[in-house]
């Protein structure tokens, strides 16, 4: 019997995830505002993201809006 793996076949209209921006990457592209890039809440005059859920939501919109 042979034991060799079927072949795989990819459709070409499956989407190819593409990797996060790296986080340092993305947060030192983006001024601070006083407020949370991702939901506005109200912040100091240095933090960009309100907790690291609201870094890596803007990071996965960033993605799919390139």
């Amino acid at each position: 019997m042979d034991s060799k793996q079927p072949d795989v076949v990819v459709c070409e209209d499956e989407a190819v995830a593409r990797p996060l921006p790296a986080m340092p990457e993305l947060i030192a592209t983006l001024p601070p505002k006083g407020a949370c890039w991702y939901c506005d809440k109200p912040l100091d005059a240095v933090r960009r993201f309100c907790g690291k859920s609201c870094g890596m939501a803007y990071a996965e919109e960033a993605q799919y809006h390139r």
